[in-house]
């Protein structure tokens, strides 16, 4: 059964248009963003594409219609209702204010806000009531990883508190930028023709290969991109005394994240009810049969689509209340661009 969230959803009611601005609108998010706007019918007035002066000037098309892009750097953002930003965390910190302070809701992708307590970090299907608490007139998006993660586990931990999460997460390429896409396709046809690879922007080969490091090693042994599934988890659920013990390794895989995550609830969720409570779950479908091909994989569901796919949920053989689920997700869609938009929906309908 699916719950997903499909395209061409308008505003429900909303007869307001309202002037957008994309912020790194020619990078792999910024254009998904853009596709989904167009997809779901959002309610845009004027559209400002923006992205560095090395790419202004170019041209890009949205719902007919070519739309130069502008540059960030000498561009206006007077006028404008709602920023979509995804052009990394350093132009996050020096232009986010400046739109916030010229009236825009800003939603940012990056990293740049999302510990910070005065911005609420929202996933539409777990939190959506935080998007009114935005005093600094910014909304932050959650870390790939841990968005898919929230969506499925979520209604688990509102049917029974979740007191331990344990999750290895298996993040494709694409969550590292065109220039990692490019890097496993550069070496993928290297090793096809009998050439050695040369790592450039991974630290090792990544194809045919599995790398246990995603982002910077921090003092405790574990990465940033690990620390996130912790720090976002505890803050988008609203419990600092849930653990999460995380593992992100990067595979060669182009689009689609993979999670296995075994759970510990207060009262014990056996698979049937797992299974009921996620069928219902927004945004959620269930792949759940256990035969050959029945359980979802990135390239098989969920590249270029936007549910969060939930399968192989059985019990925990090590613990009598846990329960174990294979989580799978597209990185660029649901893990950055579809919830902007989400976001940005929600925004749209207080008005």
């Amino acid at each position: 059964m699916s719950n997903a969230s499909t395209s061409n959803t308008s505003v429900g009611g909303a007869q307001r248009r309202f002037n957008v601005a994309v912020v790194g609108a020619t990078g792999a998010v910024g254009e998904a963003m853009l596709a989904i706007l167009a997809e779901r019918r959002f309610p845009v007035g004027q559209l400002h594409v923006l992205a560095s002066e090395r790419s202004a000037g170019g041209t890009i098309e949205y719902r007919g219609e070519e739309h130069v892009v502008q540059d960030l750097a000498n561009f206006d953002p007077a006028g404008v209702d709602i920023a979509l930003f995804s052009a990394g965390g350093g132009v996050s910190k020096e232009y986010a204010p400046k739109f916030a302070a010229a009236g825009a809701v800003v939603i940012d992708n990056s990293s740049a806000f999302r510990y910070d307590d005065d911005v609420p970090l929202v996933v539409s299907e777990v939190n959506p009531e935080q998007v009114a608490n935005r005093p600094r007139g910014i909304i932050a998006n959650p870390n790939c990883s841990t968005m898919q993660m929230l969506v499925a586990l979520a209604p688990l931990h509102r049917h029974s508190k979740i007191e331990r999460i344990n999750v290895a997460t298996y993040q494709s390429v694409s969550g590292g930028g065109r220039s990692a896409m490019e890097e496993l396709g550069r070496q993928t046809g290297a090793l096809l023709n009998f050439k050695d690879p040369e790592p450039e922007r991974f630290p090792v080969q990544i194809a045919f290969n599995l790398i246990p490091h995603i982002d910077d090693f921090q003092e405790n042994g574990f990465t940033k991109e690990e620390m996130k599934l912790v720090w976002e988890t505890r803050k988008i659920l609203g419990d600092d005394s849930i653990m999460v013990n995380p593992t992100a390794v990067r595979v060669p895989v182009f689009y689609g994240h993979s999670e296995a995550v075994a759970i510990e609830t207060v009262e014990k969720i056996t698979p049937e009810l797992a299974r009921e409570l996620l069928a219902a779950a927004p945004g959620v479908e269930v792949v759940d049969e256990r035969k050959p091909g029945g359980y979802p994989t990135p390239v098989t569901h969920a590249s270029g689509n936007d549910a969060v796919y939930v399968g192989r949920i059985r019990e925990d053989l090590s613990h009598p209340r846990g329960l174990n689920l294979w989580i799978v997700s597209d990185n660029i869609r649901k893990g950055a661009a579809l919830n902007a938009v989400q976001l940005a929906e929600l925004v749209a309908a207080e008005s």
